[in-house]
């Protein structure tokens, strides 16, 4: 089911609102942000456990913040690295289409179509009740898939595309679920920062 326009959109779900802007940033400065951040970032790759199994993370990750917040998941507990220059001005960009304060960006690199993120909330304790998350795309195309935990016939899936941001509001987090999964296709490489409000507890 296509749910997105070329423009920016807003979409009103059970228990949810996403906006979808496909041209946030333009193509220049998106090839721009992608390759700094690729030779830039200090990237890593750490274990996690998932029903009882521990494997290397199928992707590589960083944490970035304004402040000392750590952030945990999956067993993982993340300590931020102070943001950058550029990290910034793409943060108030943001926050200014979002119209919200944040703090933290966990940034991924997908390196191919083996890199996944399987099915999850980004519901954290850290996060506070109902968070805003705002996702900014840069390099390869890849799916977006998302359902209801309840509503069986709420399955939907979004192109994710090169300079695009999707920003996640509302009980979002609470009632959904999304995942990057998994493709055969030869592809390549995906950067996805997604930007969080994490205060130190």
């Amino acid at each position: 089911m296509d749910l997105f326009s070329e423009e920016k959109t807003i979409l009103q779900l059970p228990d949810a609102e996403l906006i979808y802007i496909p041209n946030f940033i333009n193509q220049q400065k998106a090839n721009h942000y992608f390759k700094y951040l690729k030779s830039n970032v200090d990237w890593q790759q750490d274990t996690i456990t998932v029903f009882g199994k521990t494997y290397k993370q199928p992707r590589l990750t960083a944490l970035y913040a304004e402040n000392k917040a750590s952030y945990s998941y999956s067993n993982i507990t993340m300590k931020p690295i102070p943001f950058t220059s550029e990290l910034v001005e793409l943060k108030r960009n943001i926050e200014e289409e979002a119209q919200h304060k944040f703090t933290t960006a966990l940034i991924n690199l997908y390196r191919d179509g083996n890199d996944s993120n399987g099915w999850h909330a980004d519901n954290e304790k850290e996060l506070g009740e109902n968070p805003i998350i705002a996702s900014l795309s840069l390099g390869e195309t890849r799916p977006f898939h998302f359902k209801h935990r309840q509503l069986k016939d709420e399955r939907h899936k979004i192109l994710l595309e090169h300079g695009s941001l999707l920003i996640m509001k509302k009980a979002m987090q609470q009632y959904w679920l999304h995942q990057i999964a998994k493709t055969k296709k030869d592809i390549g490489e995906r950067i996805n920062l997604t930007f969080r409000s994490i205060q130190p507890i």
